[in-house]
């Protein structure tokens, strides 16, 4: 990018010539608009050359709506994905129509209706263009739908009468359910509406797989293309990767698999002694690796090892690259899953970390072990993979969980679970490509001479994408710092500082100190921070800096 950039005439984003047709005319759309678009720019061409614009026997009066338009592209695309969100909330309505009274219908009803009406308004005006959307279009799309997402998601929990949130912990509940990250203010879950409950666990679903990809697969319907979409919400470095040639089928399959695995898990829930409530609300949580629950004492509330067991092993299934899942499905075979060499370095990892947490639980003295082995299981993979729910004792003061386990576990959720999961944190992949980037290193000082590339599997990895890597490295870490500072700053203690930020920019919602059950303490000022940085971990960092950069804006 740098060397388009530095050369003469080139530029990193859109030129002039290339810029034009960003919208066309709702006729010419179908099998004629790639000719069409073709003609369009060759005439654009021709005359980007002149100096002034000359009249021309043929010119097409549609030409000036062909003209790019930003603007209109974000403006277009918030529209579609608002309209889209503002479905979502007929289930809640529904939820609350059969558990509860009219008066938990009326704030879900109500912020149906604002939603809609703010979607349409964006849309109506632009309605009649087909919007030409490029890769940066795609990152401010993305981040602007989940800012205000987490802006509208946040009504119903200012509308309603109980709870009834101030503006500024609505807004982070609704974060921390659409990044999956699981952090609450809410206390006495136990005593509130039921179609809160399941509207928390909702978000967790949209956020899980993201509500942009799901929202990829349905914009082929209006005319959109999605991929610049899709490489600005899934998280990873190599994101151009696609399990079909379509991204809108790459999109879908991902959902099939998402879903089919959540009524797995929610039937699983429900055999282990879950009411069918809780058994589909915890599912949604636990593929999303959300951790909201709906219990104050999460998993724990139940007392049963069956159910510890299955949140831990589904937690672990969704920590796995998801098109890992649909590869093995289309080969008939498991197979291919353990041979991706991500894959071998996570359960490596994981197992380590496993490993050592139920061994101090019971040599420490804490649990027997049948309960070290359990609690240990569920809690690790819970915490490390960001899934953020917690068994008996885990987030209290309770001298049965030593504070080496959680400080251990905190750290572990930096690494989080493969690329392409619904995880938070680095991810395996990043960690793994550093590795072999260190090892490379020491070998070359070694052989300064020898010709060594970094391999993941067989495939040699382009210089860029480690780069890449060591670029997102360098700046979650400092992401890391600045809001630990940030937080310490606001008059909280070291250790709740530093968990907190863990807590929040690896999307897994458990803290250590003031923050160990409950994020309530939290100022204003400390909750706006946390909020930021649940969308810029959701995010990876980069789509939210390129906006804040100013190259990005030329």
């Amino acid at each position: 990018m740098s060397e388009q950039t530095d050369r003469p005439g080139a530029e990193s984003g859109p030129t002039s010539s290339q810029c034009e047709s960003a919208v066309e005319p709702e006729g010419e759309r179908g099998a004629g608009a790639e000719p069409q678009a073709s003609r369009v720019q060759a005439e654009e061409e021709e005359s980007a050359g002149s100096s002034s614009p000359q009249p021309e026997t043929g010119w097409n009066p549609w030409q000036a709506r062909r003209r790019r338009a930003p603007f209109k592209t974000a403006l277009y695309m918030v529209g579609v994905l608002t309209i889209l969100f503002s479905a979502t909330l007929l289930p809640p309505i529904a939820v609350a129509w059969w558990y509860d009274d009219l008066h938990v219908v009326t704030p879900f009803a109500e912020t149906l209706a604002v939603t809609l009406g703010l979607g349409l308004l964006c849309w109506l005006p632009v309605c009649r263009f087909k919007v030409d959307l490029r890769n940066r279009d795609g990152f401010v799309v993305v981040v602007a739908f989940w800012v205000l997402l987490s802006l509208l998601g946040a009504l119903p929990f200012m509308l309603g009468e109980h709870p009834h949130m101030p503006l500024v912990d609505a807004v982070f509940e609704t974060a921390s359910g659409l990044t999956t990250t699981g952090a609450t203010i809410l206390s006495d879950l136990d005593a509130l509406p039921k179609a809160i409950l399941y509207y928390r666990a909702q978000l967790n679903l949209l956020g899980g797989m993201g509500v942009v990809v799901l929202a990829v697969a349905l914009l082929p319907m209006l005319g959109i293309g999605g991929m610049q979409l899709y490489k600005a919400e899934t998280p990873g470095p190599m994101k151009d990767e696609k399990l079909t040639p379509r991204i809108t089928e790459t999109a879908k399959n991902l959902w099939v698999i998402y879903f089919g695995l959540n009524m797995a898990c929610a039937l699983s829930f429900w055999a282990a002694g879950m009411s069918p409530f809780d058994a589909v609300c915890h599912s949604f949580s636990t593929l999303a690796l959300g951790g909201f629950s709906t219990h104050d004492a999460s998993i724990g509330y139940f007392n049963s090892l069956a159910i510890e067991l299955i949140s831990g092993i589904f937690t672990l299934i969704a920590a796995v690259n998801f098109a890992l899942y649909f590869l093995a499905w289309r080969r008939g075979s498991l197979w291919v899953v353990f041979q991706d060499a991500e894959f071998r370095f996570f359960l490596g990892v994981i197992g380590g970390i496993v490993a050592l947490t139920c061994a101090y639980l019971y040599y420490s003295g804490a649990f027997p072990l049948e309960e070290a082995l359990t609690h240990g299981f569920f809690q690790s993979l819970s915490i490390v993979t960001s899934n953020g729910h917690t068994t008996s004792g885990y987030s209290s003061d309770s001298s049965n969980w030593p504070f080496f386990v959680p400080l251990l576990l905190l750290l572990g959720s930096f690494f989080g679970g493969c690329v392409g999961s619904t995880c938070g944190g680095i991810k395996a992949i990043r960690f793994l490509l550093l590795y072999k980037q260190s090892v490379r290193e020491i070998r070359l000082l070694i052989r300064p001479t020898a010709q060594i590339a970094v391999k993941l599997g067989n495939r040699p990895i382009p210089d860029r994408v480690m780069q890449a890597v060591w670029g997102f490295y360098y700046l979650y870490v400092f992401c890391y710092c600045a809001l630990s500072l940030a937080l310490v700053a606001t008059g909280l203690d070291l250790v709740t500082a530093f968990g907190s930020a863990a807590a929040g920019l690896n999307n897994m919602g458990v803290g250590l100190g003031d923050t160990a059950s409950n994020f309530s303490p939290l100022s204003d000022t400390a909750t706006v921070l946390m909020t930021v940085a649940m969308i810029v971990g959701r995010l990876e960092v980069f789509p939210v800096l390129l906006l804040l950069h100013s190259d990005f804006w030329k």
